[in-house]
C-alpha cells in the first residue's frame, strides 16, 4: 500500500534533475507569499469600552465593539455586545447582537440576544431573536421576536406579510 520509495520520490527528483536549481529559484518568489500572510493573523479583540458609573454621556454611540455601560447615556447606542450595568441609565434606542440588562433602559431594545437580569428595569419595545428574562426583572413595553431584530426595516416587512395572510 505505503512506500517509502513514493514519499522519497517527490524529494529525489530535484537532486537527479538538472533544471531543479532553476525550479528552486522560481520557488524562491513563492516563499514570500506565505511569510505575506503571516503578517495578518486574526486580531485579539479588544477588550470592552467601559462608562463608568460618575460619567454622563448625551448623544450617540456606535461601534462594532463591545461596550459596558455603568453611567448614564442620553443618546441611541448601537454595539455588538452591550452590558448595561445594574447602576446604568439609558434613555434612547439600543441596538446590538447581545444584550444584557442590568440596569434601566427608557427606550427601544433591539437585540439578536436579549436577557434582563433579575435587576433589570426597562420601559420601551423589545424586538428580539431570542430573549431571556430572569424573575424579578421589571419590563414595561412589548416583545416582538423577529428573525432580524437589528435592520429597523424589517419590523414593517412581517407585518406585511401578516395581514395579507389574515
Amino acid at each position: 500500500m505505503f512506500s517509502k520509495s513514493k514519499i522519497n520520490e517527490p524529494g529525489t527528483k530535484p537532486a537527479d534533475s538538472d533544471t531543479t536549481p532553476a525550479a528552486a529559484s522560481a520557488a524562491a518568489p513563492a516563499t514570500p507569499k506565505p511569510a505575506e500572510y503571516k503578517p495578518s493573523p486574526p486580531k485579539a479583540k479588544p477588550p470592552a469600552s467601559v462608562l463608568s458609573s460618575d460619567l454622563h454621556v448625551t448623544g450617540n454611540m456606535k461601534t462594532t465593539g463591545d461596550i459596558q455601560v455603568e453611567g448614564t447615556v442620553e443618546g441611541d447606542i448601537r454595539a455588538h455586545l452591550l452590558t448595561i450595568g445594574e447602576t446604568a441609565t439609558i434613555k434612547g434606542e439600543v441596538i446590538a447582537d447581545d444584550v444584557v440588562v442590568n440596569g434601566r433602559i427608557v427606550g427601544r431594545v433591539r437585540g439578536l440576544k436579549v436577557r434582563l437580569t433579575s435587576t433589570a428595569r426597562v420601559e420601551g419595545d423589545i424586538i428580539h431573536k431570542t430573549i431571556a428574562i430572569e424573575s424579578g426583572a421589571h419590563f414595561e413595553g412589548s416583545v416582538q421576536r423577529q428573525d432580524d431584530p437589528l435592520n429597523p426595516g424589517a419590523k414593517s416587512a412581517p407585518a406585511g406579510k401578516a395581514n395579507p395572510a389574515a
